[in-house]
């Protein structure tokens, strides 16, 4: 493979700016606001789809797009299958990170922060508010396991939603939420010359402490 040069891929900021004064001493309150201005642009798809970053067992890290499912004073509530890679990831280290990225806005958000579990109740009623569908491939995917073909998925999806015709799905024990408690929120907004605008906050046990960074 030639080696490419894209040196070439560039484009110029100038859609808003961001100062600390904008965040008025609560970072959860405007991420919201980020959230959902982002929300409402035509031209993002998926205001909530996030990078979660985690430490593997093999001590390298991974990055992978989770989506953001609910917003609250204890964190970002995402759901997955505990047994998977990311799952077993953040029981070996709860410390993770997040990040999303509009780029129709020029904004970006890092999140440092830790994972752990919701509540069972939680995490059953977020299961069963999800189609049928999305239930059943939950139950039938062994999630980062090996499998040698789709086409066991499929039967095994084909004889479950027979099972289950006509029948609630229990949540399986092994598939829940994590509510990442934020450390450190950092807004970056894009900027003419490349002098962007960086905006962290670090809680300090009490308090926010809000500062500017140099892009």
């Amino acid at each position: 493979m030639k080696n490419q040069d894209l040196g070439h891929l560039r484009k110029s900021y100038t859609k808003s700016e961001l100062t600390v004064v904008d965040i008025e001493n609560n970072p959860m309150s405007f991420f919201k606001k980020w959230f959902e201005e982002a929300s409402e642009h035509p031209e993002i798809e998926e205001a909530n789809a996030m990078t979660l970053a985690t430490l593997g067992l093999d001590d390298f890290p991974k990055a992978r797009i989770v989506l953001l499912k609910a917003l609250s004073l204890e964190g970002f509530e995402f759901y997955t299958n505990y047994l998977s890679e990311k799952g077993l990831s953040i029981a070996h280290h709860a410390k993770v990170g997040l990040s999303f990225f509009w780029p129709a806005l020029e904004r970006q958000v890092i999140i440092k922060g830790e994972a752990k579990k919701v509540s069972g109740e939680s995490s059953t009623a977020y299961f069963k508010s999800r189609p049928i569908g999305s239930q059943l491939g939950a139950v039938v995917s062994e999630q980062s396991k090996v499998i040698s073909d789709r086409s066991i998925l499929e039967a095994k999806l084909s004889a479950l939603a027979m099972e289950f015709k006509d029948k609630e799905i229990d949540r399986p024990e092994h598939w829940g939420g994590y509510v990442v408690k934020p450390v450190c929120i950092e807004f970056w907004q894009g900027r003419p010359n490349r002098l962007h605008d960086r905006v962290r906050c670090q809680w300090q046990g009490g308090f926010w402490n809000i500062e500017r960074l140099a892009p």
